[in-house]
């Protein structure tokens, strides 16, 4: 087979850097022949740094600018992680594989606390995530959330300097970067219920691209793909985005899908719950009957109070 050269559309932030060049890897290991070229874009979300990101709009903050630059050409596949991903993709695009998944909890650091629990009632806590909020507002209502914007080290930075007592960030994105020791305690499902896809790599590329997406085919992880599958259905029904304070999180065990989801007001005044278990080739059905679920029990209002 001639040499192909596959060009990777990523954005700048050394964890986006990181997983691109880790599908390089992957493809060319996989694929002699392959070589790739990181084609490196700057999207929306990286340049509004100084607004909450659910202030600024969250579906497709990260991932637009990649996705034009596939349509126009000058990309073949783009790198996401998946948390990140819009439910629905632009016509002549699609999500061709999904990498088996890191660690998809959250991580709580801090430089004078040793766990969650341990924060004093009124702590400083920094997380641009709504999700992350409402649950530890339920847990610690008198805690101030602090809006925490940018790579993961200006993150962990910010933190050094002293504006926090702790943040909230995701476990795989540290470990990734190799700064999995800043890691004080990682946060169990029952403290802090991940976000749909978290810990997941996607690949996107051109719906009639057959040649790429033959080789991206052989990097998909089946398991990982029927999880998030469950979790992204519950989104598409909640009409959800990234941005919005909405958890979801399947697993498989013993031949189960087992998943997870809520949905819950910002202030952690009132947090939904729901749980179901089934059949892998029930996944999808799985996540739409907990999102009407979740909205049965009240959470249709919660989003309609958001999206107003």
């Amino acid at each position: 087979m001639a040499e192909q050269i596959i060009r990777i559309a990523t954005r700048k932030s050394p964890l986006a850097l990181w997983q691109a060049e880790h599908v390089a890897g992957l493809l060319t290991a996989a694929f002699p022949q392959v070589r790739t070229k990181l084609i490196k874009m700057t999207t929306r979300g990286d340049k509004i740094l100084d607004a909450p990101l659910a202030k600024v709009g969250g579906k497709g903050l990260f991932v637009k600018e990649l996705e034009q630059g596939m349509l126009e050409g000058e990309a073949d596949i783009a790198v996401h992680s998946m948390k990140d991903v819009p439910v629905e993709f632009p016509d002549g695009l699609h999500l061709a594989a999904i990498l088996k998944r890191e660690d998809p909890t959250d991580a709580f650091v801090s430089n004078r606390f040793a766990s969650l629990n341990q924060l004093p009632a009124n702590a400083r806590i920094g997380t641009s995530s709504l999700r992350r909020q409402c649950q530890i507002k339920e847990k610690f209502p008198q805690a101030e959330i602090l809006s925490l914007r940018g790579n993961v080290n200006t993150r962990l930075a910010k933190l050094d300097a002293g504006e926090f007592d702790a943040i909230i960030l995701a476990s795989a994105g540290l470990k990734r970067l190799g700064l999995g020791g800043r890691i004080t305690a990682q946060l169990a499902p029952d403290e802090s219920l991940p976000a749909i896809g978290q810990g997941a790599i996607g690949i996107e590329s051109r719906v009639d691209d057959e040649a790429i997406n033959t080789v991206l085919n052989a990097l998909h992880d089946t398991e990982t793909g029927i999880c998030v599958s469950a979790e992204r259905a519950m989104n598409a029904r909640l009409n959800g985005g990234c941005q919005v304070p909405i958890a979801g999180y399947a697993t498989i065990d013993q031949g189960l899908l087992c998943m997870q989801g809520l949905v819950g007001m910002p202030d952690g005044s009132v947090i939904y719950r729901a749980s179901r278990s089934g059949t892998l080739d029930q996944a999808v059905a799985i996540g739409s009957q907990m999102a009407d679920e979740l909205l049965t029990q009240g959470a249709d209002k919660i989003l309609a109070a958001l999206f107003d």
